[in-house]
C-alpha cells in the first residue's frame, strides 16, 4: 500500500545535528496519520508521500524547511521568585499568550534572580538529518481523521 492522504505510516525517525550527533531518536516506531493533520514536518510528509513499506531515506533540513530560524523575540526575563521551585535549566513551561494560545518555552539560563525563558523549538536555526524507514502503512479508519491523528499501536491512546 502507498501512503497517501488518509494513510497512517509507521516509521523509525532518527534526527541528527549537522555533525551527525542523534538529537533524538524513535524508541519504538511512530505512527503518524498523512495528509496535512500537522503530525510531522510538511517536509517529512511530502517526503514519504508515493513511498510503501521497507522505504528509507535521509532528509537533509535547513531551518526553512525544519523548525524555522531562531527568533531572539521570543526570549523572555521572569523573577526567579515568580518560578515554582525546583526550576532548572531545560526545563519547560507552558504560558498562555495574550492570544489566548499556549506556548511551551524552554528554560535556558538561570542568572541571580532572573529567570531567561526561550520560546524557540529546541532545534530553531539548526541543520538537521532525519533518518526515516517506513516500517508499516495502512488505511486511517474514520475516527483517527475525524482525531486528526492515529490511535492503537504506536499512535495515540485514549
Amino acid at each position: 500500500m502507498k501512503i497517501t492522504k488518509d494513510t497512517i505510516a509507521t516509521v523509525e525517525l532518527k534526527v541528527s545535528d549537522k555533525l551527525g550527533r542523534v538529537i533524538e531518536k524513535t524508541d519504538e516506531p511512530m505512527a503518524l496519520l498523512i495528509g496535512g493533520y500537522g503530525n510531522t514536518l510538511p517536509v517529512v510528509e511530502s517526503t514519504l508521500e508515493g513511498q510503501e513499506k521497507g522505504f528509507q531515506t535521509v532528509l537533509e533540513l535547513t531551518p526553512e524547511t525544519g523548525f524555522g530560524e531562531r527568533d531572539e523575540g521570543l526570549l523572555i526575563t521572569i523573577a526567579k521568585k515568580d518560578f515554582p521551585p525546583g526550576v532548572k535549566v531545560g526545563g519547560q513551561l507552558e504560558v498562555r499568550g495574550e492570544d489566548g494560545e499556549f506556548k511551551v518555552f524552554t528554560v535556558s539560563k538561570i542568572k541571580g534572580d532572573a529567570v531567561i525563558l526561550d520560546g524557540n523549538h529546541p532545534l530553531a536555526g539548526q541543520h538537521l538529518k532525519i533518518s526515516i524507514k517506513v516500517k508499516d502503512v495502512r488505511a486511517a479508519t474514520p475516527e483517527e481523521i475525524e482525531h486528526g491523528h492515529a490511535h492503537g499501536a504506536h499512535g495515540h491512546h485514549h
